[in-house]
């Protein structure tokens, strides 16, 4: 008997996708099935490149459609086209047309590496295959261009159409590559969402599957700014093991919730810490205690991040975790979990009913 396409389809509908609960041909990722004789192949359309149980899927469906009778060869090629999770623009707002996700890395206070996170997240996702930005929304303190090693002044054809420089294949855009780095930047409130609304709307970010903004720490005027000037994604908050890092935790969860903004995860930075010599772990701050407060909270737990040397002095040297051969290969293993689980959020939200506008925040031009 020969093989159809209906067969085929029939068959993997028992491959289930764990986060969406449906088939993957009823969530329309089955595409171009070819039967030729006894081969079949096809491809697997997922909805993320870093998708964490992309060789599961394959390999399941694989195994459907090879029980078939009369099939004896199987070719599936894992694909992926990332969606946008994001709610509608606010009126009058400057989003990238060709961005699909916008994600703010926030904390509530500085020092728990949060810019270390927000960039090796972004060198993860592009690891993975796609295509990432990565924009310092840090307007008083720019320190990315310094942890990628890339501080030239960007070009462009006028103000309002900017070009943004490139490190490690990140496109990126900072206050940083503007000003002298010996100057302070001293602003108030509307020139800062001026800023934020430039660094969008006048920046020729192009086709993205992912643009990462680093905010700076606490609940100031970048998130208020941002909020209102683009349609975001959701948002990633950075804490260490500490109880008292989960208190500031608290408030900028809450500063989030306010403006409407999806809290996609939570991610335990300096988490332990593992000897080079003898492989033993040591809890230098504690353990467990965001990935613990995130569960209480019903908060997804995206995961947690070793602490190394070679993380600090990377960063210092602009040999960003994830570039850098001094990186144990379980500090990079952690950056790239995390980052898979946070693609997994973000395709969860975008596959899910479509989401509530932004709110409007009053006092802002």
């Amino acid at each position: 008997m020969a093989v159809t396409e209906e067969a085929v389809r029939n068959a993997l509908t028992v491959v289930m996708d764990p986060d969406l609960g449906r088939n993957i041909v009823d969530l329309g990722f089955v595409k171009n099935v070819q039967i030729d004789g006894a081969t079949v192949a096809f491809q697997v359309e997922l909805t993320t490149p870093a998708c964490p149980v992309k060789e599961d899927l394959k390999r399941q469906a694989h195994e459907a459609v090879a029980a078939l009778a009369g099939v004896e060869t199987v070719n599936v090629e894992m694909t992926a086209n990332v969606r946008g999770g994001a709610a509608q623009a606010a009126p009058g707002s400057k989003a990238p047309s060709g961005v699909k996700n916008i994600i703010a890395v926030g904390a509530g206070k500085g020092g728990v590496g949060k810019s270390t996170v927000a960039v090796n997240l972004a060198l993860a996702l592009q690891a993975s295959g796609a295509r990432v930005g990565l924009m310092d929304g840090d307007v008083y303190g720019p320190s990315i261009p310094k942890m990628l090693g890339n501080t030239d002044q960007p070009t462009g054809r006028s103000q309002n159409e900017i070009d943004p420089n490139e490190a490690y294949g990140l496109k990126l855009m900072s206050m940083g590559l503007l000003l002298d780095p010996d100057k302070p930047m001293i602003v108030r409130g509307p020139i800062v969402h001026s800023v934020v609304q430039q660094f969008l709307g006048d920046v020729m970010w192009g086709e993205l599957d992912y643009l990462i903004v680093d905010l700076p720490p606490g609940t100031g005027d970048v998130a208020l700014s941002l909020a209102q000037s683009a349609p975001l994604t959701g948002a990633v908050v950075v804490s260490t093991p500490q109880d008292v890092s989960l208190i500031d935790v608290q408030k900028a969860v809450s500063m989030f919730k306010t403006l409407n903004v999806p809290v996609l995860g939570l991610v335990e930075n300096m988490s332990w810490y593992e000897c080079p010599a003898c492989s033993h772990r040591d809890d230098v701050f504690g353990h467990g205690g965001a990935e613990a407060w995130s569960k209480d909270q019903g908060i997804p737990f995206l995961g947690g991040i070793p602490l190394h040397a070679s993380v600090a002095v990377g960063g210092d040297e602009a040999r960003p975790a994830l570039e850098d051969e001094r990186t144990p290969e379980h500090v990079k293993a952690a950056f790239t979990k995390t980052a898979e689980e946070l693609a997994r959020q973000v395709s969860i939200r975008a596959m899910a009913a479509p989401a509530a506008p932004l709110i409007q925040i009053k006092g802002l031009s």
